[in-house]
């Protein structure tokens, strides 16, 4: 038996179980790498809420199980990588490898937030982006304060909308919910008396959901793919 009550196995010494035995912590006093108690672990799953948090948008609008931000942001990340190279045009010297990190981080803050439907400019309930950002940006400390600093990086760099990066990544988040909007209506998945009418009185069906995406829309490339988006969505409702 050594002296340091370890069992002579080798990194014996990097860690052990704290006085009350819930966690090994280092020679700090810090929860070691891989423990129960790690930060990291921790900060991760308050991020997994966004499985869970559904769409605000689509919940007003009566859709029946709505998506998941979670799902919103997978579906981001595949137009990145399913239709990024028709934005090469547009955006010239974009890494799409790039844009992909920002597409997994940039609804990441609603984990704790909730995610706020943007409306129509049309609309008496348009949000106040910088508030929304302010608020946002403080609850990202908390969230990924534990993680790499890539992480907080990536996010915001989306927020900043300068990189062409960032750029492709919110004309995916646009058209992302006008596919939705064709899926819905395609499988019939909505009913415009349930949720909430009074919210949409302006607009019939899904229209306000396009009519959000129109005006936020950057490059020409993003804007032929939702006129696609659009006239499908039309042929449906003839």
């Amino acid at each position: 038996m050594v002296a340091d009550g370890t069992d002579g196995r080798d990194g014996g010494g990097d860690a052990e179980v704290d006085a009350s035995g819930d966690a090994e912590v280092d020679a700090s006093g810090d929860p070691a790498e891989g423990s129960d108690s790690d930060a990291a672990i921790d900060a991760i799953l308050g991020a997994y809420a966004l499985k869970d948090e559904g769409r605000t948008g689509w919940q007003l609008r009566g859709v029946d199980a709505p998506e998941s931000v979670a799902a919103h942001t997978w579906g981001v990340a595949y137009l990145v990588l399913a239709l990024g190279d028709r934005f090469r045009e547009d955006l010239p010297g974009v890494d799409l490898d790039r844009a992909l990190r920002l597409a997994v981080v940039h609804d990441v803050a609603e984990a704790e937030t909730g995610d706020v439907a943007t409306r129509a400019d049309s609309t008496a309930d348009r949000v106040d982006r910088e508030r929304k950002e302010a608020v946002e940006r403080a609850v990202m400390v908390d969230l990924v304060g534990a993680l790499p600093d890539g992480v907080r990086d990536a996010w915001e760099e989306y927020e900043a909308r300068e990189t062409p990066e960032a750029v492709l990544v919110k004309e995916c988040d646009l058209l992302d919910t006008c596919l939705q909007a064709v899926v819905y209506e395609r499988d019939d998945r909505y009913d415009p008396t349930d949720g909430t009418p009074e919210a949409f009185a302006e607009y019939d069906a899904l229209e306000e959901f396009f009519a959000t995406a129109e005006p936020r829309l950057r490059t020409d490339a993003g804007r032929a793919l939702f006129e696609q988006l659009r006239e499908r969505y039309r042929g449906m409702r003839d």
